[in-house]
């Protein structure tokens, strides 16, 4: 395992803080697109760490449609689960890929006697909150055209985003249905608002 993390710690520099006696706790885990990692419901037993592929957080609205709560092609997920009881959301492959399994317990008693992991940690979760406020004020927004704005500026670099996922996948994030989200670029193309290149939207003015 030890020649495996020093490939890992190339690939993926947010390992460098996890400590030895965590890594040997560590076990590595392949999973398909389409699997259920976790459901609603059940009681946390290992922190995740996507490595490759891609899980999303999902629980449905009162509607009926899918709501992303969080969505990692790599780095940690569902972080909140180091002190639930139980999951309060499904987590989804939606591509397949390798994840990292750190048991709980040790996690948690990493956090208690390494100071640099629980620095590190600290400074993950608040990145995050930054994150979900994003998240949070962007589904404020009532119209369609002011959440995808919102996301450019907020998500993109310089105005410039790489979507990195199907549109459909990306409205889902947006909480928007498909149609909406396809007329609303075209929309904002046609008004000049935005530029839309393959996989390549820049945001020309708000």
């Amino acid at each position: 395992m030890l020649s495996a993390w020093r490939a890992l710690l190339g690939a993926h520099p947010d390992l460098a803080p996890i400590p030895e006696m965590l890594r040997e706790a560590a076990e590595m885990k392949a999973f398909a697109r389409g699997e259920t990692l976790f459901r609603q419901g059940e009681r946390p037993r290992a922190m995740l760490f996507v490595l490759t592929g891609e899980i999303r957080l999902v629980r449905l609205s009162r509607a009926g449609s899918e709501i992303i709560l969080q969505r990692s092609r790599s780095g940690f997920i569902a972080e909140a689960s180091l002190e639930s009881r139980a999951y309060h959301c499904d987590a989804i492959a939606a591509a397949e890929g390798q994840l990292l399994r750190f048991p709980l317990r040790a996690f948690r008693q990493a956090i208690g006697t390494e100071a640099g992991f629980r620095a590190a940690w600290i400074a993950h979760l608040a990145g995050e909150v930054r994150k979900l406020r994003a998240q949070s004020e962007r589904l404020s927004l009532h119209g369609a055209a002011e959440r995808i704005v919102h996301y450019l500026e907020s998500e993109g670099k310089d105005g410039v985003l790489i979507l990195g996922q199907s549109r459909k996948a990306w409205a889902a994030e947006l909480a928007l249905s498909h149609e909406v989200l396809y007329r609303t670029l075209g929309r904002l193309q046609a008004e000049g608002v935005i530029a839309v290149d393959a996989g390549e939207i820049t945001l020309l003015r708000g």
